[in-house]
């Protein structure tokens, strides 16, 4: 390929909306996230296999509205599995994450189903957040000093802490609250969240990390095997991290960051909306034109 890819590095940054779905959200690479919800639940259960689900669902009334999820999936044992990564703070993330639950859920059951039959599957929340979910999207230190970066979130009894109901649960990590230094990778799940954090600084699969589990992703990551298409979408995946990013630290900088959520979301709205119209015009498929801007395929083929 004629053009330089040095400003990108060796490898795909796994914490863009392109890197995201890349690695975690292909069938042909589902090993992947087999091997990273493992890695979370730490033996709580192992999951075999998985199914790639509809990652948009309309509301039940008009009124109601849409929710896409990054990834959603199910398992070969029927849990059901939402999987996003959050790169912006969101004060209302934790009421984002039961809401989707609670769509998902609400769907499990069928419409007239007579009897008293309230079974359910599990469902869990898997959030990769690029900020502290306790703060104000600073990496300061969590008040959970024994493990500030992973909240394992399921109903429990307050007085004796018993788990009440097993079938519901919230897994979350705030990256930028893991600091742990190669020596201190303890746990696969270690392993995994370095990686995350610093895979598109790397120029190859370190001695530290697990081969067998990683080399899949260094094998497939690099930038000098990605398509035109699939540079082009990865590209514009990568400014529109790098613009809202720069938009929020400016704005919070200045004390505004609150206050100015809403008009930052809307700029960086337009921004993907300019970008995916410029990709339909030169004739990109319009399913990499929504992968590579985050927006959804439906909203490529209004433009």
């Amino acid at each position: 390929m004629a053009r330089s890819k040095k400003h990108l590095g060796k490898y795909v940054d796994p914490r863009t909306d392109f890197g995201w779905k890349f690695y975690f959200g292909r069938e042909d690479n589902k090993v992947l996230l087999i091997e990273f919800l493992n890695s979370l639940f730490q033996g709580e259960k192992i999951i075999s296999d998985l199914r790639y689900k509809p990652v948009e669902h309309d509301g039940d009334y008009e009124e109601m509205r849409r929710v896409v999820f990054d990834l959603h999936c199910t398992s070969s044992d029927g849990e059901v599995f939402i999987i996003e990564m959050q790169q912006l703070f969101q004060e209302f993330f934790k009421d984002r994450a039961v809401y989707y639950t609670s769509r998902l859920i609400n769907k499990q059951l069928a419409r007239g189903k007579k009897g008293s039959d309230y079974y359910l599957p599990e469902v869990y929340f898997i959030g990769i957040l690029e900020f502290n979910m306790d703060g104000n999207g600073s990496s300061g230190v969590s008040r959970v000093t024994e493990r500030p970066y992973f909240y394992d979130v399921a109903l429990c009894d307050k007085l004796t802490k018993e788990i009440f109901y097993d079938k519901l649960g919230y897994k979350m990590i705030s990256l930028p609250l893991f600091n742990k230094q190669p020596e201190e990778l303890k746990t696969v799940m270690d392993q995994w969240l370095y990686l995350l954090k610093h895979l598109s600084t790397m120029d190859r699969l370190p001695t530290f990390l697990d081969k067998r589990i990683f080399g899949l992703i260094f094998e497939i990551g690099e930038i000098g095997k990605l398509t035109e298409e699939e540079l082009m979408s990865y590209e514009a995946s990568l400014k529109h991290k790098r613009d809202a990013e720069s938009a929020f630290n400016s704005a919070k900088k200045s004390g505004e960051a609150l206050g100015h959520a809403k008009g930052l979301a809307e700029g960086e709205r337009k921004k993907a909306l300019e970008t995916a119209r410029a990709f339909k015009e030169m004739g990109l498929p319009i399913a990499d034109i929504a992968r590579g801007t985050g927006l959804s395929v439906e909203e490529v083929e209004k433009l």
